[in-house]
């Protein structure tokens, strides 16, 4: 068929002269994005049945869509006054499934009971239901295998189900069937002749993988397994090229522009370092080097600094934003959330002493200011708050979102640091660097350890550095799952430890996932791991999660009466939030009741003790950043993740993992096995499905890194990739698309 492209709506295979075809069009764009023919040829398999075998069938759950290969082992039809059924037993590799085919007329019946005769084998796909202790398959779409059928779809199916070994199943929408797919990309295949290759032949052989129409051809219709897996080499290799080069040449380009080096000069940094009472670890010392030699140079720093909790970022942070202030320039520190602004605030002034009371009286020669903006400050403290960031009177100006507004101005920005940068969206990153003149330079922190292959993906315009050692004085945290199912008794224990360590003059946590009743505090709890019912705890009114507002009542009253027991979450004022963090600081509150506002950036040296309320409700990273408030002070850590979670779920397994290690960067890789990469990587931030297609970060590790080492040549030899215009216009793609801008939010 004569002018098919790859650019040709996906109608021009499917067909628009039925409603039935104009509906599965409308589903195909709508449900699955597939808009074009090359769209259709790119969406592959997501697996595949062998045709000459029964499917194996295990861990059946009702309502889950399946697909298998069985042979029907015995079939009666039973007729009704007002409906006729046929009633068959389908036998699999694992339990027989019972179908059921209901028809209106008894000659449909007669005729469904003739197809499905003992003996006859094909394809069946439907929903899971079970019906008197018996999984069925009801009305399923089926074909049989060597069924006679003049029909267009079916033809085209039989061709596919009897002449291949392996049948491909595709992800579907609506009224499109997996054989709807199958059949309109066999179509496709055989009329589209034109089929761009992107990649370069050398680079293919270098790579031993297969030319873009062989690579379609074998992953859509297969003669064996070793066709697919050639096929998926080659389209996951061609992902990885096109999103490393992407991020190559962004990098390219930040070094491209021009910024101004910041060498020091000033006697800030060097005053700063002659007052620490306590050695800098050998990761801090390497580190500081690289961001000093990033500062020196004629171009923006771009720099990622990722660390185990409590490794000591914020200072290697720190010693930036003062040699900034050396050079005569300003450093901002962006944080998520208001404690962990005013945490910051009273950190760092803590650490700079009367190195931060410049203009003061009783300041230091070489002091700074130190500026605080929020958005709940008085306007009087907002006024004097923005005259010194607009004068340059703040050296250091340590803010929220308030940062961003258009009234906020620098006298000279010469250093952004973003902390816990995923919270972050490329326009409010934007939004602060651009209030420089010319180019910021840029450090970004984040206390979720990330595997080098997600950093490679995902940060590869970035220089990545990495502290893994933990500073002198920070003692061992033990970590035990409580399981309530199996043991209901150990909640008693749970309050009587945290009695013990209070009366050894220590303090403890309990963090609860919400606030009040079943109202989910916004932004604190990781909404991807809601996947199983809450079950009540003892101390919890029945039939809802641990909140705040109820807990802290009832554990004053009850297990921890006599406890100084305070609450904090994020709909309390202000004032309230920063006073009742200073109480808890000095000492003045036992056991503090929380949400996870306190996941990042509170330090409370005393605190030994933390208990997880609901701790399936929480995902890996934040179950290992939770349980780094403590054991901060030099004292043994003890953090209890309290659960109803059954055993040998995927909610028990999560925590089993976070108590068998404190190796932030093993629990990143479990994080990672465990859930979607676009949900670590933050896709839900912008809306995507998924940010990557083929690839997987962890399985495909040796792809990335062939890729990412033929991007940087490609790059340093051609800039403009004007010698690869295919593999030119696919980078040029990704970078018009969300998915970039999916690769910047993560």
């Amino acid at each position: 068929m004569p002018g098919i492209t790859l650019d040709s709506p996906v109608a021009a295979v499917l067909g628009t002269k039925s409603k039935k075809d104009k509906a599965k069009a409308d589903a195909l764009a709508k449900g699955l994005g597939v808009t074009t023919v090359g769209d259709l040829l790119r969406h592959f398999p997501r697996t595949y049945l062998k045709t000459g075998e029964l499917t194996e069938v295990a861990n059946l759950q009702e309502g889950q869509p399946l697909t298998v290969v069985g042979e029907v082992v015995q079939s009666r039809v039973v007729r009704g006054r007002q409906a006729h059924r046929v009633e068959a037993t389908l036998a699999t590799d694992g339990p027989s499934l019972r179908l059921t085919v209901f028809a209106r007329q008894a000659h449909v019946a007669e005729w469904q009971g003739k197809r499905l005769s003992p003996g006859a084998t094909g394809v069946f796909t439907g929903k899971v239901g079970r019906f008197r202790d018996q999984w069925q398959l009801t009305n399923p779409q089926m074909v049989l295998f060597g069924e006679a059928d003049d029909s267009q779809e079916a033809s085209a199916l039989e061709m596919v189900a009897n002449r291949k070994a392996l049948f491909p199943i595709y992800r579907t929408s609506g009224p499109v069937e997996t054989w709807d797919i199958s059949r309109v990309v066999s179509f496709a295949l055989t009329v589209v002749d034109d089929l761009p290759e992107p990649l370069p032949d050398d680079l293919r052989d270098r790579h031993g993988v297969p030319d873009v129409a062989t690579a379609l051809r074998w992953i859509h219709a297969p003669d064996d397994w070793g066709q697919v897996t050639s096929a998926r080499k080659r389209f996951r290799f061609e992902e990885a090229l096109t999103t490393q080069l992407v991020l190559v040449r962004r990098r390219a380009a930040v070094r491209a522009q021009g910024a101004r080096a910041r060498t020091g000069g000033g006697a800030l940094l060097a005053a700063f370092d002659r007052r620490l009472p306590f050695e800098l670890t050998a990761g801090q010392r390497e580190v500081g080097v690289q961001v000093e030699e990033d500062l020196a140079a004629p171009h923006p720093m771009n720099r990622l600094l990722q660390g185990e909790v409590g490794s000591g970022k914020t200072l290697v942070a720190l010693r930036a934003m003062l040699r900034v202030i050396d050079s005569g320039g300003q450093a901002a520190l962006l944080a998520p959330t208001e404690v962990l602004a005013q945490q910051h605030h009273r950190s760092i002034t803590a650490m700079l002493g009367d190195l931060a009371a410049g203009g003061m009286l009783g300041g230091a020669d070489d002091a700074t200011t130190v500026a605080l903006l929020t958005g709940s400050m008085s306007t009087p403290q907002r006024r004097e708050a923005l005259l010194q960031i607009a004068s340059g009177e703040a050296g250091i100006v340590i803010g929220t979102h308030a940062l961003l507004e258009d009234k906020v101005s620098f006298a000279d920005l010469g250093l952004v640091v973003v902390d816990e940068q995923h919270r972050f969206g490329v326009e409010q990153r934007a939004a602060l660097t651009d209030k420089a003149e010319g180019h910021p330079h840029v450090l970004v922190m984040t206390a979720t350890p990330i595997p080098r292959t997600v950093a490679m993906t995902v940060f590869g315009d970035l220089e990545v550095s990495t502290l893994r050692e933990l500073p002198a004085g920070r003692a061992p945290i033990q970590t035990n799952v409580v399981p309530l199912r199996d043991q209901p008794h150990w909640f008693d224990r749970v309050w009587q430890r945290v009695r013990e360590e209070v009366g050894k003059g220590h303090q403890a946590y309990v963090v609860c996932p919400r606030i009040v009743g079943d109202d989910v505090e916004e932004g604190e709890v990781d909404q991807e791991d809601l996947t199983e019912e809450g079950t009540p705890l003892p101390a919890v009114r029945e039939g809802s999660l641990a909140a705040v507002d109820e807990v802290a009542p009832e554990l004053a009253d009850g297990p921890l009466q006599g406890l100084r027991v305070g609450r904090l979450h994020g709909r309390l004022a202000p004032d309230v939030k920063d006073r009742t963090m200073q109480e808890f600081a000095r000492g003045e509150i036992d056991v503090l009741v929380s949400t996870t506002v306190i996941e990042v950036g509170v330090d409370v040296a005393n605190a030994t003790t933390m208990v997880l309320l609901d701790a399936d409700r929480f995902g890996v990273s934040q179950l290992h950043q939770l349980r780094g408030r403590v054991g901060r002070g030099g004292l043994p850590g003890l953090c209890l993740l309290v659960s109803h979670a059954e055993q040998g779920s995927p909610a028990m397994d999560r925590l089993t993992a976070v108590a068998g290690t404190t190796d932030g960067f093993e629990l990143s890789r479990i994080d990672l096995e465990q859930r979607r990469e676009g949900d670590v990587l933050g896709a839900s931030q912008s809306g995507l499905r998924s940010g990557l297609d083929s690839l997987r970060v962890l399985r495909d590790e040796d792809t990335i890194v062939a890729a990412r080492a033929e991007a940087e040549d490609m790059v340093a030899a051609d800039p403009a990739l004007a010698r690869w215009p295919l593999l030119a216009a696919e980078v040029d793609e990704w970078e018009r698309d969300r998915k970039s801008e999916f690769m910047e939010r993560s």
